[in-house]
């Protein structure tokens, strides 16, 4: 019988939820030896909720040889000295979105663990429901053709009250607002579809419906690589919430994918048509979806460890959309197309 792994959950705020259902959900695989965080009233709410073991000290848990793996829920700016700490303890992460404040920073994190020689992934739970993971089959082996042109569209809602909690939509804690908060894991999705953007021409805005230090609107052109163009739209201001959707337009037909359902249009009539859609979160509950696409990660998470692979989403691929949400911010801070670092 195969061991299992020994995980430790460290941050058990609003988002480790989903996580904690996942990890209930392959205890067959994964042991939880520890569901950590710094606050002890935060530990016992949790710990009414699931029945992990709880702690408070974090350091201990790092240093603790039996665990093998981590996976870090806390917010971005402590990503990097979290992930730093357990990749020199030996320890395999995975990391909640995003991969931390910016580029800079996020490049450093995904440094340390590949000179650790450790696994590291990134929760971008998107490339994991049905619809994405057919329509990423359906590019891979040509059958759309190519692409000519690809739109993104992410017209979510957060009431005032989101962003009254200490911290959010702050650059000092969050990094940014709707692009590296809410928008990122449809932009990881759609960039893993695509040919890499060369360049944007951008607007972002902080809308008169939120007050807050960021931007909760942006609008952009897109350019590809491959000579494709596209638009962008992210907001958090479009009550009550509406489906994220992605578009590609192709040279044998059009997909659409509306909120994790796929349709494809092909050009000789056929329709096809996978995954269903509802529950992303787009709303003012940022927690109404199920945990299947957690729990996938999570297990493609274990599945990289044993096979000494790096995860599908890995951190060196969750560098791309941190790249393009520079991008996006540089040019409209500065009022002038962009271009997009390889890499």
């Amino acid at each position: 019988m195969t061991r299992r792994h020994r995980m430790a959950l460290i941050g058990l705020g609003m988002g480790a939820t989903p996580h904690a259902q996942s990890l209930i959900d392959l205890h067959a695989r994964v042991e939880v030896a520890a569901a950590c965080t710094r606050t002890a009233e935060r530990a016992a709410a949790f710990g009414a909720r699931f029945p992990f073991p709880l702690h408070t000290d974090i350091d201990a848990v790092i240093a603790d040889p039996a665990v093998t793996c981590v996976l870090i829920a806390t917010p971005p700016a402590s990503h990097l000295d979290l992930a730093e700490r357990c990749a020199a303890a030996g320890k395999h992460v995975l990391l909640e979105k995003p991969v931390e404040l910016t580029l800079a920073r996020a490049s450093a994190l995904v440094a340390a663990c590949e000179r650790a020689g450790v696994c590291l992934g990134v929760v971008f739970q998107h490339r994991f429901r049905p619809g994405a993971m057919r329509l990423a089959a359906l590019l891979a082996e040509g059958a759309l053709g190519g692409i000519v042109a690809a739109n993104v569209y992410v017209p979510w809602w957060r009431p005032q009250s989101y962003y009254d909690a200490p911290g959010r939509g702050t650059l000092a804690r969050d990094g940014g607002g709707v692009l590296i908060t809410q928008a990122i894991h449809q932009l990881d999705l759609f960039l893993s579809l695509t040919d890499p953007v060369s360049a944007v021409a951008a607007f972002a805005a902080t809308t008169p419906v939120h007050r807050m230090e960021t931007e909760d609107m942006v609008a952009a052109a897109l350019r590809f690589a491959s000579g494709a163009i596209g638009a962008l739209m992210a907001t958090t201001a479009a009550y009550p919430g509406y489906g994220e959707r992605i578009e590609l337009i192709c040279t044998r037909g059009t997909a659409a994918l509306t909120d994790g359902a796929l349709e494809v249009q092909w050009h000789d009539s056929r329709v096809e048509r996978a995954g269903s859609s509802g529950g992303g979160g787009g709303g003012a509950d940022p927690m109404a979806f199920s945990n299947d696409a957690h729990r996938a990660v999570l297990a493609e998470f274990l599945d990289a460890i044993e096979a000494g692979r790096q995860p599908v989403n890995s951190g060196r691929a969750a560098l791309r959309v941190h790249r393009l949400i520079e991008a996006l911010l540089a040019s409209a801070r500065e009022g002038c197309s962009m271009p997009v670092a390889a890499g």
